[in-house]
């Protein structure tokens, strides 16, 4: 069962001569943008397997000379596969770390000696506690000492970094504000260890790496700039799209302390190792007709045309062959041999992408249209990662499967209980209680034990506290309710929506468990109850949390599943990728359109509404300060606006999907 299929999208195939040049002249051409030398990996577990080799190499070079081999290690989720890595190596017997000396890149202060979530202790978790490293080599800055010795400790901890000869290899990871360990935008390029305040941010980034409910401290002592770039090498990891915005600044960007990464641009023996998702807003990756020769495809012609209607602020049919030939794209003169030519063909090509009826128009050419206009009406299952992400990403179009007469069906893969407020379950017992002295005469004590009880443990309950499993239920209760009205309203019926409850969701904190066969079945017993002829599944694979990313998987490998089986259902089907919540498609990978009239965007925005407790009191809002429904529109208007720039069709608003073809 392959249950990791999400990572296998893409969406711009890059020819791999762009993301590993063969030569030093063709990465000397290709890298022209980059100030850090930046190594790119088609797969997560080919760029750990890389920097595990730098390591070894290093470990095992300092072992043949008798010397230690000093570490410095980040404890971001982004180095845990390296670090899985690494622990596989010792396993195999092909790797020692007896000879190896460890320093922890920062620590969380305040912390006690019954902190679970200290820095080290993850550190510990997620390596040090397999491999055969002497615990006397093992240090750490101390999170429990008093604030007024921290300065003191920090220099002890710097001398006796120097004492071992310096770091030989130092591990981190970038926070999405350009963070390195636990240096702040504003860090200055000098700066040593210190105690340093934690912004939001990065405070939710860590909640997410501790995988638990305890809070994390509001401070951390860290090693600084300075100490970091006396390393002798240097490896900055990330891994997803969500940070290729922020790798792009650090690798192109000008050195700045606002992004305290960039800073690596100053050291001679950095590097920064990533997948095509975190690389894809580099210009060899996004724009790579500004660094080489190409080889045009539909995609990669749109991308630039796009590209150039943006910086000059022209619409597509008003582009020139001036315009091509001062801004780099001579070549597609050649390949068209006119502006005029090219212009047309991908203004068709967008064109195309537009449609009302995202089910397929019935008794309708459909030789251009996104969807086939049969079979008509269509089954559609709308697979929904929280009770919510269907209306938000996709409410438009789901008002208008419905009302050209298809049969929907709406499943919920995960409960969402933990993104529900306390607030929320002390207002609904509130109402059963009161209902039952009302109507019941006080007489259920089933439901007068359960209030006292839940009222309480939320009166003893400390902030961050892991709730009770009855909390739970009542707050998946709850959004059950809140979905069954939203699809209601979208004139959905009960009997097609389903709440599927996956139990990789169930774990009652942040971090999920894994996502097993048991997920899939779930998915996969939907699916051929409904036998459906369109799917759509969350594309939003930057949701921090990770949650769409797994739900898409378990969805994913159901239909792997199905194909494997020969499905007859299977051959009639399309799969669309929606997203809305987290990002929108990047315009040259559109592939559906559905536009919205300002009546559909607003009964999209009261459809979102109905998600009470997911307003704004919603604990999960990520770094974007918007609310979902203020989210989605805006980002709904920007795709319509992009269209219109472009020269195309003016609407109000416009949801856009991209086809998921079975690997």
């Amino acid at each position: 069962m392959r249950l990791n299929l999400s990572s296998q999208i893409v969406l711009n195939k890059v020819p791999v001569d762009i993301y590993q040049p063969k030569t030093a002249v063709d990465r000397s051409e290709l890298t022209r943008y980059e100030k850090i030398v930046t190594d790119i990996f088609p797969k997560t577990e080919d760029g750990a397997s890389h920097i595990a080799d730098q390591v070894e190499a290093e470990i095992k070079a300092r072992q043949r000379e008798g010397k230690y081999c000093v570490l410095g290690l980040g404890t971001g989720l982004s180095l845990t596969p390296v670090y899985s890595e690494l622990i596989r190596r010792y396993e195999n017997r092909t790797l020692s770390f007896s000879n190896v000396v460890v320093f922890n890149a920062y620590e969380y202060f305040p912390i006690t000696d019954t902190t679970k979530n200290s820095s080290i202790r993850q550190l510990k978790d997620r390596l040090l506690d397999h491999v055969d490293i002497p615990a006397q080599n093992i240090f750490s800055f101390d999170g429990t000492i008093e604030q007024d010795k921290v300065q003191e400790a920090c220099r002890l901890y710097e001398q006796r970094i120097e004492s071992f000869g310096g770091i030989d290899v130092m591990l981190l990871g970038i926070g999405r504000v350009g963070n390195i360990a636990t240096n702040e935008p504003g860090s200055g390029l000098s700066s040593t260890s210190r105690i340093i305040l934690v912004n939001q941010l990065s405070r939710e980034e860590m909640t997410m790496s501790f995988g638990t409910n305890e809070p994390v401290p509001p401070c951390s002592i860290t090693l600084g700039i300075s100490n970091i770039l006396k390393s002798r090498k240097i490896f900055l990891v990330a891994w997803g799209e969500e940070k290729a915005d922020i790798i792009r600044e650090t690798v192109e960007g000008r050195l700045t302390d606002a992004i305290p990464a960039s800073f690596l641009q100053t050291h001679n023996n950095a590097h920064v190792v990533c997948d095509l998702s975190a690389a894809s807003k580099l210009t060899r990756i996004i724009h790579p007709w500004l660094v080489k020769s190409c080889t045009w495809n539909d995609k990669l012609v749109r991308s630039a045309l796009v590209w150039l209607c943006l910086k000059i602020g022209k619409p597509i049919l008003k582009l020139t062959n001036k315009d091509y030939n001062e801004n780099g794209l001579t070549e597609l003169l050649a390949l068209y041999g006119s502006a005029y030519n090219a212009n047309i063909k991908i203004f068709n090509d967008l064109q195309h992408t537009i449609t009302g009826w995202p089910g397929g128009k019935p008794n309708a050419d459909d030789t251009y249209r996104p969807e086939r206009s049969t079979p008509y009406p269509k089954r559609v299952i709308v697979f929904s990662p929280h009770p919510d992400d269907d209306v938000i990403s996709m409410g438009g179009t789901i008002q208008r499967l419905v009302t050209q007469g298809h049969d929907v069906h709406i499943a919920y893969e995960t409960s969402g209980n933990i993104a529900v407020g306390d607030e929320e379950v002390t207002r609904f017992m509130h109402f059963i209680n009161g209902f039952n002295q009302l109507f019941g005469g006080d007489k259920d004590e089933v439901i007068k034990n359960k209030y006292k009880e839940i009222k309480t443990f939320l009166a003893s309950k400390k902030k961050d506290d892991p709730d009770s499993r009855d909390i739970l239920t009542i707050k998946g209760l709850i959004r059950r309710g809140e979905a069954r009205t939203a699809c209601t309203y979208n004139n959905i019926p009960l009997s097609h929506v389903h709440f599927l409850d996956l139990p990789f969701y169930e774990s009652g904190k942040i971090e999920k468990l894994p996502m097993t066969e048991a997920d899939v079945e779930i998915v996969r017993a939907l699916l051929r109850e409904v036998k459906p002829h369109q799917i759509y599944v969350a594309g939003d694979l930057a949701d921090p949390h990770g949650t769409h990313r797994k739900c898409t998987d378990a969805v994913l490998a159901a239909i792997d599943l199905e194909k494997a089986d020969g499905a007859e259902w299977l051959k009639e089907c399309r799969t669309w990728m929606y997203r809305g919540a987290w990002a929108e498609w990047e315009i040259e990978n559109i592939e559906m359109c559905v536009p919205m009239s300002p009546e559909e965007l607003r009964a999209k925005r009261n459809a979102i509404l109905k998600h009470q407790s997911q307003m704004e009191s919603a604990p999960f809002m990520g770094n974007d300060e918007r609310l979902f429904w203020q989210r989605a529109e805006d980002r709904n208007r920007a795709t319509a606006a992009l269209y219109d720039q472009l020269g195309l069709a003016c609407y109000e608003a416009m949801e856009a999907f991209v086809e998921y073809k079975p690997l």
